[in-house]
């Protein structure tokens, strides 16, 4: 029996290129050239292939012209990813496409990074590697760079799913006060200590520190704008490891310009891989291309996860485990 045509859009992981290549007909991106940037081109390769199954990957266009010029072989679309904004969900489910994601195996690597982010920030360490790597460190001073303690602040994590409660975790360690804000109060055994915050005022009137992990999409685009900004306190700071659309890049910027904002760490941005311009020439924001999952075992576990799902549909044909449309 003929293997199904399984289009890749991305290099991935050489397990995952070799699992696929074992099980499916698999037509690979090896030099990841950037044809993937396109949906038109993924359409055409889709269909000059006959393929069964497409694995994509996150920033993909995946909309619904993408969706509607794809050829009727194609049965599955699983992305590798847990976001799936980059699909058109309701394009999809209107051709009878499944659409599947990579939840729970990258929430730990995208709370190290929140971490990560967060300490850089309140520590100045880009500030610091910047300036040994110029050659302009002088020998310690006891007034250089000068940051904040983590230790007995205020987290306010904006989205109290998988992510967020790693995160939270990890800040316990830290000593600090845990506060969120979701759309829904959490259960007592995943609350834990943390304070629930129903307004958008009262929760951000009650951190120090606040981390995005909220999905994206309409609902939130631009949440953290100049008047939600204006409620912090000042002398705060932002870290960004969900969405980059849902910040007002333009009101953040203007917002460290001023000092408002203390520090910011981003690794998302809207439209990416294009950055704000406004955030290069700032020396209070940390910056990072986007590598929330990059780990070795997590991005492993996020290509097992998307093959599994499309083996349900397309060499099973059993419901996936992980679907969204």
């Amino acid at each position: 029996m003929a293997k199904p045509v399984l289009l890749i859009t991305r290099k991935l992981p050489p397990a995952i290129e070799a699992r696929a290549a074992r099980d499916y007909d698999a037509r690979l991106n090896a030099a990841d050239d950037p044809w993937y940037r396109d949906g038109a081109e993924i359409a055409r390769r889709a269909a000059e292939c006959g393929a069964a199954g497409i694995l994509c990957a996150a920033g993909d266009p995946m909309g619904a012209a993408t969706i509607a010029a794809l050829p009727d072989s194609v049965k599955a679309v699983a992305t590798f990813s847990v976001g799936y904004d980059h699909v058109d969900v309701a394009a999809a489910k209107a051709r009878g496409l499944v659409v599947t994601n990579t939840p729970e195996v990258l929430s730990f690597a995208t709370a190290e990074c929140a971490f990560t982010l967060m300490l850089m920030a309140a520590r100045r360490a880009g500030e610091g590697e910047r300036m040994v790597r110029a050659g302009r460190w002088e020998g310690w001073a006891p007034t250089q760079l000068m940051g904040v303690t983590l230790e007995g602040k205020a987290l306010g994590i904006a989205g109290f799913g998988r992510i967020g409660r790693e995160l939270a975790a990890m800040a316990r360690g830290f000593r600090m006060r845990i506060h969120y804000r979701d759309l829904h109060r959490a259960p007592p055994e995943l609350e834990g200590d943390a304070t629930f915050h129903d307004t958008d005022e009262g929760f951000l009137g009650a951190i120090d520190i606040l981390s995005m992990h909220m999905p994206g999409g309409e609902a939130t685009r631009k949440w953290l704008n100049a008047d939600r900004l204006s409620r912090m306190r000042k002398g705060s700071i932002v870290i960004n490891t969900g969405r980059g659309g849902s910040v007002d890049d333009a009101a953040l910027a203007e917002a460290l310009r001023s000092g408002h904002i203390r520090a910011a760490g981003l690794d998302v941005y809207d439209g990416e891989p294009k950055v704000f311009p406004g955030y290069l020439g700032l020396e209070n924001v940390a910056l990072l291309p986007h590598l929330g999952s990059a780990t070795e075992e997590t991005r492993d576990a996020m290509g097992h996860r998307a093959l599994e799902n499309l083996d349900a549909v397309l060499r099973h044909g059993t419901a996936p485990p992980h679907r969204v449309a």
